[in-house]
């Protein structure tokens, strides 16, 4: 049986999570020392250390920013440009784990802290900071995420986050250490340190695989890092024992003569397990995802009322603009000539140029460079190639399919602008490449100082915008020169119908044909596709959850596209009716609104879903959503008025007009 693209989006959609393989990330094969060291297999597991961030605050920072344990920084893994931009700081870590060799509470460091010594105090306060915010460590081990997995109710489910706290602190409202620490409500204040972690190590073993062939029993790849945090007070530093699980509460203030010590230590256990092969290796952290076993028969209830309603939009439309262009043409023939009425009578109007072309032109060129590195980057998505363990591949794509569609921005600005009769041709280029892509980056470049002020380790390095901007002014420019080079010289659109040289009048319109309500209603149904998804991708984007469902996000993407459309005809047509021809930009306007329902319901979700509080915080989530808001802005936008455009040229070009 042959497989459509329909049927094959569907598939990607509705496949369960389960046994996918990575493209371009192959396997590696462990085993234990003196087995085989060579190609085959390696002995030493490293373990990686990400920045730390919180739900509680914007701003994250790097794992040395806090007094932790420190290795030799200088051999850190590459990062990759969308790591970078995202703020991922992956280093290497002083915890030495070999395969099959398990470890019982072995100190990593010793840390001390003097009452009398001013950089000791600002240490332990910035640990307490971190703690009362609820700071997490974010591991990487063999690429896949350190996880800590507990209980979220009393029916058992269980929850694994990819992400454990340093520490916390004990609430009244809302006690954060209760998994981990037991608590009194007499220690209302205090501060805990999760100084040791218990890491378990789930391998699958190679004895019976063609892949284990060197090293049988021996050896065999990591399906599983698990870590239990706990708090311990160490009272001996050169012998520690972590059987003895008393919490280590940091002290409030140190007297001058006072001495503190934090002894940090681990253990480590390795677990065989056959039944979980390396390419399922992610499920089980997929599948405890909070709010990812959602209902699923409501979703797709929701798609299916949107595309019935859309099909019906699109069924009225087509049989009314059937039986005005059958009676327009049937006038036309018949022997007593009547007057135009409906659509039919602004058509000397119909594609007079409206007022700021240039900047309709300038926001179409850039609309269609979002949406095709949009559909592009989804694609991509689709196929597997930026899933979650191919790190910042998903922000390097988008980036790097931008800056090559500066030809494609450039083109349709200048055949939109050319159409319009504009004679401005050099402003029109140096607006297209310098306008919306200006605005982003400025508004990125305010966010970026107020990181760098704060020691945040979301900054961008001074060397990593200078190749922000050598690919903006080195390519992504040229390139819409180029591309507007190419638009300038082909021929003018031609318009259906001629455009009359004084501008018709229009009567007064009713309450829903005036532009606001038209454009506030615009949005509506387009917004209603996309707003359980965005649910997901924001908890990805402020809640360090992994979003993976690319295949249902491509789905409901093309359902926006269409909704764009036919909403935007829609309203169009119902303005024409009513003998409004201003439709250029309020096409644009219509679809583009559905950005005004997307910031509300951003604020709906700092409100709601996000415990921040403080105004370093809020002014950057506010900053990097009108980011996120304009983009939207400018996608939706131009896809209502390509819709537009090509509806009205096509009812103008069926019908006999004198």
């Amino acid at each position: 049986m042959a497989i459509t693209p329909h049927v094959l989006c569907v598939l990607l959609v509705l496949m369960p999570i389960q046994g996918f393989y990575l493209p371009g990330l192959a396997p590696v094969n462990y085993c234990k020392a003196g087995e085989d060291s060579g190609k085959s297999c390696k002995n030493e597991i490293p373990l990686y250390v990400n920045r730390l961030n919180t739900e509680e605050s914007v701003i994250p920072f790097e794992y040395h920013h806090f007094d932790f344990c420190l290795s030799n920084e200088a051999q850190s893994p590459v990062e990759n440009l969308g790591q970078v931009v995202f703020g991922e700081r992956i280093r290497p870590s002083p915890y030495k784990i070999n395969f099959l060799e398990n470890v019982n509470c072995q100190t990593v460091c010793t840390k001390t802290y003097k009452g009398s010594d001013t950089e000791s105090t600002k240490k332990l306060n910035l640990l307490k900071m971190g703690m009362a915010l609820y700071y997490q460590h974010h591991w990487i081990i063999d690429n896949m995420p350190v996880t800590w997995c507990y209980l979220v109710n009393e029916g058992g489910k269980s929850y694994c986050s990819t992400g454990f706290p340093m520490g916390c602190q004990v609430r009244r409202n809302f006690d954060t250490c209760t998994p981990i620490v037991n608590t009194s409500p007499s220690q209302v204040g205090a501060y805990f340190l999760f100084n040791h972690v218990d890491i378990d190590i789930t391998y699958h073993s190679g004895g019976s695989e063609e892949w284990g062939v060197g090293f049988g029993d021996n050896g065999g790849r990591i399906i599983s890092v698990k870590v239990k945090p706990a708090s311990i007070n160490h009272q001996n530093p050169q012998k520690p024992d972590c059987s003895v699980r008393n919490p280590l509460e940091i002290p409030n203030n140190l007297a001058t003569d006072e001495t503190f010590n934090i002894v940090y230590t681990y253990s480590v256990n390795f677990k065989k397990n056959n039944t979980i092969k390396w390419s399922s290796r992610w499920d089980y952290i997929l599948e405890s995802m909070p709010q990812t076993n959602i209902q699923w028969f409501s979703i797709l209830n929701s798609l299916v009322i949107v595309l019935f309603l859309s099909g019906m939009v699109a069924m009225i439309l087509l049989r009314t603009l059937h039986k005005d262009i059958a009676r327009y043409n049937q006038m036309e023939c018949g022997e007593d000539a009547q007057e135009e009425f409906g659509w039919k009578l602004v058509h000397g109007d119909v594609f007079r140029p409206p007022r700021r072309g240039m900047l309709l032109a300038v926001f179409l060129g850039s609309g269609s460079q979002v949406f095709g590195m949009t559909l592009v980057t989804l694609a991509f998505a689709c196929l597997g190639f930026l899933s979650p363990a191919n790190r910042g591949a998903l922000m390097t794509c988008a980036l790097v399919v931008w800056v090559l569609l500066g030809a494609a921005a450039g083109y349709v600005s200048a055949r939109i602008y050319k159409s319009f009769g504009g004679r401005r041709w050099k402003s029109n280029i140096l607006l297209t490449s310098m306008l919306c892509p200006g605005v982003v980056f400025s508004i990125f470049f305010i966010l970026n100082l107020v990181l760098w002020g704060k020691g945040s380790s979301a900054a961008i390095p001074f060397s990593t915008l200078v190749a922000l901007l050598a690919l903006w002014f080195g390519v992504s420019v040229p390139l819409t020169f180029i591309g507007a080079y190419f638009g300038f010289r082909k021929r003018i659109l031609d318009h259906p119908v001629r455009t009359n040289q004084i501008p018709r009048q229009i009567p007064e319109q009713s309450l829903y044909t005036q532009p606001v309500p038209g454009i506030i209603m615009g949005g509506v149904l387009p917004f209603g596709c996309i707003f359980i998804q965005l649910f997901f991708i924001l908890n990805s984007l402020w809640s360090s959850q992994m979003y993976y469902m690319f295949g249902f996000l491509f789905l409901v993407f093309m359902i926006l596209v269409i909704t764009c459309s036919e909403t935007t005809i829609l309203l169009c047509y119902f303005h024409l009716c009513a003998e409004d021809y201003h439709w250029w930009w309020r096409a644009f306007l219509s679809s583009g609104s559905t950005a005004g329902y997307l910031f509300i319901y951003c604020c709906h979700y700092f409100v709601t879903k996000l415990n921040i509080e403080d105004a370093v915080s809020t002014f950057l989530y506010f900053g990097y959503t009108m980011i996120m808001v304009f983009l939207f802005f400018l996608l939706t936008g131009t896809i209502g008025f390509m819709a537009c455009f090509w509806f009205v040229r096509k009812i103008y070009s069926v019908v006999k007009v004198d």
